[in-house]
């Protein structure tokens, strides 16, 4: 296996990009301990832990704790993903701006401009609402040393102009670095999370934070994120094979063809973006919910507590918005009419479908099933750990809440771990970093090196006996 890492470096295009990308994580973190003036940071991060099971811990997650610090990269990459979303949307409802990505290259670099100037916009507004919420939701704790316009305006500069830097490093780390830069950096803040979760678990052991049940959980909990961990590389492997055919026909003065293959579709092809979305989508507006506009509000007050982690109605949307972006992020980047062209093109066919709208619909089929097992294989992986460490709070729901109250307290309200643990932080770590060693193994296998894997490995020549 160290060999198979030496090979890395002995490279010299891959161990540019790696390199390359290591030096921007680098950047990444560094700017993850330069706070924005005028926050007593010490307070927010109590108020922070104090809350680490709700919403708020979500997303301190997705910016890689910088929200509970309030560095300059605090909003992370939230806006981009926000402002991605929204245009992949309009690609399908808006007809011009459809017909601007179906153009090529030129097309696609103008929506990633206007990508970009959305993510600006929309770091104001969030910068803006996170301003407000220190001056006017702190009540008698003195978050902000010296509150005012001031204040305002310089957390919004400041928070802006992190999220539009940390946009582009993750375009930097995509473009000339090895892996998918937005991805890495999400990674990237999850994982220096873990050992401060692993030092919060011998916490919770030591003190006995369960009673007698600690020991117990603590193994269950271990033994869950094993499996979960074994499931998603499961899953992430798993794939669906169509036997493709294709004819003999003759080019020039060569026969050409007539060799059977297979056309490959993945379980999960959206990997965790569908996740990410989801997750991006939800709490975007809780960022607003300590405002005292809305947190005094009769009408957005129960909006958003039951748009808090662990409440039924979020844990409702959670799982729609995850099958919804599941059969969104499919149908962006697979496109069986297209597949069928170009199989019909060079003399493919699947045996016992005629080429051409069946051939089309008869993939269109198979994607719809098995991105239903994605989609649901996502909610599992995202719901069952979320359930033991928040819980779901069934005791809130109207009518048949007080029946739910006999339930064992870990039921609802969970064992109150970190997010570290999660899920969602899961599926983003194993299938990030699954992504970037596949790649990585492409730029090997590519120039006749061993893969990482046992069934890939360099090129070799015919054997003579």
């Amino acid at each position: 296996m160290l060999e198979k890492f030496a090979n890395v470096f002995r490279i010299p295009d891959l161990r540019k990009r790696v390199l390359f990308t290591l030096f921007i994580l680098f950047i990444y973190r560094l700017g993850s301990h330069i706070p924005t003036p005028g926050v007593n940071t010490k307070l927010l991060e109590q108020f922070f832990q104090q809350n680490s099971g709700s919403s708020l811990g979500l997303i301190d997650m997705f910016s890689g704790g910088n929200l509970r610090r309030l560095t300059v990269f605090a909003l992370g990459i939230m806006p981009y993903i926000t402002a991605a979303i929204i245009f992949e949307l309009l690609t399908v409802v808006y007809e011009p701006l459809a017909r601007l990505q179906k153009e090529g290259e030129m097309g696609r670099k103008k929506i990633t401009q206007w990508t970009r100037y959305m993510t600006v916009a929309l770091g104001v507004v969030q910068s803006f609402a996170i301003a407000l919420t220190l001056v006017h939701g702190s009540g008698s704790i003195p978050y902000v040393t010296h509150p005012g316009p001031g204040f305002v305006m310089m957390t919004v500069l400041t928070l802006t102009t992190g999220a539009t830097f940390v946009m582009w490093l993750g375009e930097q780390i995509t473009e000339r670095g090895i892996g998918e830069g937005m991805s890495l950096l999400i990674f990237a803040g999850i994982v220096v999370g873990i050992p401060a979760g692993i030092q919060d678990l011998i916490g919770k052991a030591t003190t006995q934070a369960w009673g007698a049940f600690t020991v117990p959980a603590l193994i269950l909990l271990l033994a869950v994120m094993l499996a979960v961990v074994a499931f998603i590389v499961f899953v992430e492997r798993s794939e669906r094979r169509i036997p493709v055919q294709y004819a003999k026909r003759i080019v020039g003065r060569r026969l050409m063809g007539g060799q059977q293959t297979h056309l490959p579709l993945r379980v999960n092809a959206g990997g965790v973006m569908p996740v990410i979305f989801a997750a991006s989508i939800l709490s975007a507006p809780l960022l607003f919910q300590n405002v005292a506009f809305f947190h005094d509000s009769r009408f957005f007050r129960p909006i958003f507590e039951a748009l808090n982690v662990g409440e039924p109605w979020y844990e409702l949307l959670y799982c729609v918005a995850i099958l919804f972006f599941a059969y969104f992020y499919i149908s962006i980047i697979f496109r069986p009419d297209d597949i069928a062209d170009n199989m019909r093109k060079y003399g493919g066919f699947i045996p016992g479908i005629r080429p051409g709208k069946r051939t089309a619909d008869f993939i269109n089929d198979i994607l719809t099933r098995i991105t239903l097992v994605g989609g649901l294989y996502l909610i599992i992986v995202s719901l069952i750990p979320q359930f033991m460490i928040s819980g779901i709070h069934l005791n809130h729901l109207w009518l048949v809440g007080p029946a739910f109250d006999r339930l064992p307290t870990w039921v609802t309200n969970g064992l109150g771990v970190n997010f570290y643990f999660g899920g969602t932080s899961l599926l983003i770590v194993v299938g990030v970093a699954m992504d970037t060693i596949n790649k990585v193994e492409a730029h090997l296998i590519m120039r006749h090196y061993d893969g990482f894997t046992g069934k890939s490995g360099r090129v070799r020549g015919r054997r003579s006996w």
